[in-house]
């Protein structure tokens, strides 16, 4: 398993937390909720993208 996992799920809490917030609270914009999970998800794509580049990286260095 990749040891990313376990650190992203942890990320996960605090950040579904900070959402489950806005999503509640009635003085928020709508608009503010729908890019703040547009935002978490592009920054999620890109850091899984660079985990898994880095471990292909480490692959072929030690091959």
């Amino acid at each position: 398993m990749n040891p990313l996992v376990p650190l992203s799920v942890l990320l996960l809490l605090p950040i579904g937390a900070v959402l489950a917030v806005l999503f509640t609270d009635t003085g928020i914009e709508p608009r503010l909720f729908i890019d703040a999970v547009k935002t978490f998800v592009i920054l999620f794509v890109v850091g899984g993208a660079i985990s898994f580049a880095a471990s292909k990286l480490a692959d072929r260095s030690n091959a």
